[in-house]
């Protein structure tokens, strides 16, 4: 059984992650079960997406029992970070996105605070910029497919980039599967 949790606000490719995990994941023979919360996302709010590969009865996990999540925004990873085991691996994208309130409110938001308590936390962490990576590659549209990449990458994911870039061509829109599949294999950890 592998429990994820993917996190991170509206506009950024988690559901499509969700679904290219759990189709991956089902290509390879594994049951899957998943849920999502998805709130405000259209406005910038948080968006929650559980997997379960593996035999279960239910598609959320209780706290402290994800085994991996994938972190689009480090607020976001902060906030779930309760649903991740003692152990776990947090795959976390560094590139902020400001809180809707706080724009609104004239706040602040510092994203290394976030990023420090992951640090001191018992967890193992990958980070990256994804919003960096994705720039380079050419197009910010990929950054969900860099993390799914880096999660990949990290070995607790049961499958490999090739089982993904299977899914992922049969998945997304013809003239972006080049692009994607850049994003892929060229995501460096």
């Amino acid at each position: 059984m592998t429990n994820i949790l993917i996190c991170g606000v509206g506009g950024q490719g988690i559901v499509l992650t969700s679904k290219l995990i759990a189709a991956t994941a089902m290509e390879k023979g594994s049951p899957v079960r998943s849920a999502e919360t998805i709130g405000m996302a259209q406005k910038g709010g948080s968006v929650t997406s559980y997997l379960r590969i593996g035999e279960c009865s239910a598609p959320m996990f209780c706290r402290g029992e994800a085994d991996i999540m994938i972190a689009f925004e480090p607020a976001e990873a902060v906030r779930e970070f309760a649903c991740l085991r003692k152990g776990g691996t947090v795959v976390l994208n560094t590139h902020a996105v400001m809180p809707v309130t706080a724009a609104l409110t004239g706040g602040s938001y510092d994203p290394s605070v976030m990023e420090d308590f992951l640090d001191r936390a018992d967890c193992r962490v990958i980070s990256l910029d994804a919003e960096k990576l994705s720039a380079q590659i050419g197009s910010p549209k990929v950054m969900n497919m860099i993390m799914l990449s880096a999660a990949v990458r990290s070995g607790v994911l049961p499958f490999s980039l090739e089982d993904v870039a299977e899914v992922m061509k049969k998945t997304v829109r013809p003239q972006f599967v080049e692009m994607n599949m850049k994003a892929l294999y060229n995501t460096v950890l």
